[in-house]
């Protein structure tokens, strides 16, 4: 990759930790303040950001289409300006309703300035060279609760939930908005795809013979995949005691979850990137279930085992989300179709947490069932699409 890629690829995944951190991350820190001083259930906190999540998933085509016409710049400036409106209204939330319109905004800028818009930003700019830049955003990006949660709490511990949300909304406009207004434009017309050589062709990646039900085999893994890394987060914990282990040990376990994910990252750069996506992909798809038989069989001793092999995978996957994408439809119109393939898991993303958390509640360890299969079955699906030659 070369320096001025590497440049892009610092200011967009410093910006991506920035809208990572400011809103998916948000509310594992301020949902239970926020639920205190407002007289609500700290569910119905996380109901509205699942309202968040849907929105978001609604605005991913609409984005992208935007991207694919003139660059991702625009679009990812935009956003800071509507996560700056949204988490300014979070913090003056009087009840209920304030609260849901609040987390609908924030919405609207998660369907339009995270990963999915950060991959279409780069495939605008690189085309099908976008690959390891795609993989430099993300592990940037690794970061985001490493950096949000203690940032949150400090915040929180200090000016208090509002305070919090008016700290993260200033970020937005003092360094999101300048890191993503220093992005390069992008050129008149996007950039022709690269044979072998590296020397320029005239021709992008063909469509695959069946591109509808690749579409929608892509839709399948990306939605299974990320239900059960969004139940994870959640509910983790409560998952971990379930097969013996105490706190104390579920929260290490825990947190050994984001280092890893680094890890799997750092393993695509150094030597996943020499192969396939598609292969990636389902070595990736392995982790989850391979660590969830390990939990199942051996109990709470292999809890950090389970914790390491799921970060891996989910951290894999999350590359593969942008570069399998782009190997098997090629760059052209990249950012609209990614908005469609990104619809299903954001939706799942939305209802993981309820779900999973009333499987827990009834099958208790068991549960580890349901999420292996689910994982398995996406690496199934990943088995039905068809291999491009390697980019």
């Amino acid at each position: 990759m070369t320096l001025a890629r590497w440049h892009v690829v610092a200011l967009l995944g410093s910006a991506q930790t920035l809208a990572w951190a400011s809103s998916y991350y948000l509310p594992a820190m301020l949902a239970p303040a926020m639920a205190r001083e407002l007289g609500l259930g700290t569910p119905t906190v996380f109901l509205a950001f699942s309202l968040a999540l849907v929105i978001s998933a609604f605005f991913g085509p609409v984005s992208g289409r935007t991207i694919d016409r003139h660059g991702g710049r625009p679009v990812l400036m935009g956003t800071n300006l509507v996560f700056a409106a949204g988490l300014a209204a979070l913090g003056l939330a009087q009840g209920p309703v304030s609260l849901f319109a609040a987390w609908a905004l924030v919405g609207v800028a998660m369907g339009s300035g995270l990963y999915e818009a950060g991959f279409a930003t780069l495939v605008r700019l690189y085309g099908t060279q976008a690959r390891n830049p795609i993989t430099g955003i993300t592990l940037l990006a690794g970061f985001a609760s490493t950096v949000g949660w203690p940032l949150s709490a400090l915040m929180e511990s200090q000016f208090g939930w509002r305070g919090a949300c008016f700290g993260w909304a200033a970020l937005h406009l003092l360094l999101g908005l300048p890191l993503n207004a220093l992005l390069p434009r992008p050129p008149a017309h996007p950039p022709h795809a690269a044979n072998a050589t590296g020397a320029p062709t005239t021709t992008d990646t063909p469509p695959p013979p069946r591109p509808k039900l690749t579409a929608a085999l892509l839709g399948y893994v990306f939605a299974a995949t990320w239900f059960v890394s969004t139940a994870m987060a959640t509910h983790l914990p409560q998952l971990l005691q379930a097969t013996g282990a105490s706190l104390a040990a579920a929260v290490a376990a825990g947190a050994l979850i984001g280092p890893a994910q680094v890890a799997g990252r750092l393993l695509e750069i150094a030597f996943l990137r020499r192969v396939h996506p598609l292969l990636s992909a389902r070595l990736a798809a392995l982790g989850h279930p391979l660590g969830a038989a390990a939990l199942l069989v051996a109990g709470a001793p292999a809890a950090m085992l389970f914790a390491v092999l799921h970060g891996l995978g989910n951290g894999i996957m999350t590359i593969a989300k942008g570069t399998l994408p782009l190997v098997l439809f090629g760059a052209q119109g990249y950012g609209a179709r990614q908005g469609w393939i990104a619809m299903p898991a954001r939706v799942a993303q939305a209802a993981a947490p309820f779900v999973f958390g009333l499987a827990l509640q009834r099958w208790g360890a068991g549960t580890l069932w349901l999420s292996a299969a689910l994982v398995l079955s996406a690496f199934g699906a990943l088995w039905l699409l068809p291999r491009t030659p390697n980019p």
